[in-house]
């Protein structure tokens, strides 16, 4: 097992990534914090406000695995510095249509649109430039990033728009976002391009015997891929197949994700209504519970993802985390069942830590499985997936309560992770070098 040290260059790539997908949370999530002001200040229906705020991330959702591609194919540089650019000409192009809820639909969902390139292309630079055994804190620290943003975005997003209403907003965001344009252009530099393994070299040959293969060095080390899962097949160099037809590792892990992140959903989105209408707790003090939920689940992902690194291993921490989340979130289905303010307060703290605790690991598993040619896109389509979940989860989760009360509904969420357990494979695969 390698022991070599990250870079200082592979330290600077990964704040860069940080940095950036915190501005791209801000343009994606700063408009649901605009629902008030557009409704008293716009005269917007709740039903236009709700969808200019939801704009973002339906756009997002539509080119997560085409900016993954693109990051693939020409490089993370150009694909976070072209698409962190185009959201901040998409969101001062916003300010001139303001008094119209359809264009800023349109425009805000561009900017949703091209922000995604960072969610592929930051996660697919900082595995290339770190280590084996050091891409799991890497990944936890670079997926802290969304939830700071989100908090980020909370705190000053209303202060802006009050102060100058809702063109401050989107001038805010385009100064930032064009600020990290030029760093990402001056700054960012592509992983080392790798050469062919020895792995590779011998599978093109037997493949292809008519045609010359690619050499490797000597000095070239070895495609570091591990056993596989029952019924996985063996891991295959990443340059001369489809990752996906090779093994279903890859689909696995997305499966597991979408389970995963039920939980997380529902805390996020109805977790301060369950403190303040279940426990009785105030709306202030509920709020610092969800807020000291998210900080403690930010800094759960870079633990877990460090421990990931010491451990060897990504499934296995997610099998315990899986567990982690069956046993929370039935704790609390029960609480749900009395008030139990202090108790509650605790167990949301540590459940809402725990449903989050699995993003870095998965986002690590997926790059590395997928390989430096199709890394983009499956983290592409990693993201999808939880996205489309979190949209669907939002209606749903609400018609479940509605129907059968909070102690049943997470109680039905319990059934996610413990679903997931039946999923996750076995052994990691590796195919960076």
């Amino acid at each position: 097992m390698t022991t070599s040290r990250p870079s200082f260059q592979a330290w600077m790539i990964l704040v860069i990534g940080v940095l950036t997908q915190m501005a791209a949370t801000l343009a994606i999530t700063g408009p649901a914090f605009l629902i008030p002001y557009m409704h008293a200040d716009l005269d917007f229906t709740l039903t236009q406000a709700g969808t200019v705020a939801a704009a973002p991330s339906f756009g997002l959702i539509l080119t997560l695995i085409a900016w993954g591609a693109f990051a693939d194919r020409y490089g993370e540089r150009l694909a976070m510095t072209l698409g962190i650019g185009l959201t901040a000409l998409a969101s001062a192009a916003a300010v001139a249509v303001v008094d119209s809820p359809v264009r800023m639909v349109i425009i805000i969902a561009a900017s949703g649109a091209a922000a995604a390139s960072v969610n592929s292309a930051s996660g697919r630079v900082v595995m290339g430039w770190f280590p084996r055994h050091r891409r799991g804190l890497a990944m936890g620290i670079r997926q802290m990033s969304q939830p700071l943003g989100t908090s980020i975005a909370a705190v000053t997003v209303p202060p802006v728009a009050a102060a100058g209403g809702f063109p401050a907003y989107l001038w805010f965001v385009a100064a930032v976002t064009g600020a990290l344009a030029i760093v990402c252009f001056a700054l960012v530099r592509n992983p080392p391009p790798q050469d062919p393994t020895r792995a590779e070299v011998a599978d093109l040959e037997r493949r292809n015997p008519s045609e010359p293969a690619a050499t490797a060095d000597d000095h070239t080390e070895h495609e570091e891929a591990g056993p596989t899962s029952a019924g996985e097949g063996r891991a295959k160099p990443s340059s001369v197949f489809n990752p996906y037809r090779g093994d279903s590792f890859l689909w696995r892990i997305h499966a597991v994700s979408a389970l995963l992140v039920i939980p997380q959903f529902a805390f996020s989105t109805y977790g301060l209504v369950w403190l303040i209408a279940v426990q009785g707790i105030g709306a202030s003090a509920a709020g610092a519970i969800v807020a000291a939920a998210q900080i403690v689940g930010a800094l759960g992902r870079m633990v877990v993802g460090g421990l990931s690194d010491r451990t060897g291993s990504r499934v296995g921490l997610m099998r315990v985390v899986a567990i982690a989340a069956v046993v929370l979130v039935a704790a609390i289905a029960f609480l749900s069942l009395t008030q139990t303010p202090v108790a509650a307060a605790i167990v949301f703290v540590l459940a809402s830590t725990v449903s989050v605790a699995d993003n870095g690991l998965a986002f690590a598993s997926v790059a590395e499985a997928a390989g430096p040619r199709w890394s983009g896109k499956a983290m592409g389509a990693q993201n999808t997936g939880q996205f489309v979940m979190s949209a669907l989860l939002g209606p749903g989760f609400g018609a479940l309560v509605t129907a059968f009360g909070y102690p049943v509904s997470f109680g039905l969420i319990a059934l996610a992770p413990l679903l997931s357990l039946g999923i996750i494979p076995r052994r990691d695969i590796d195919r960076i070098t």
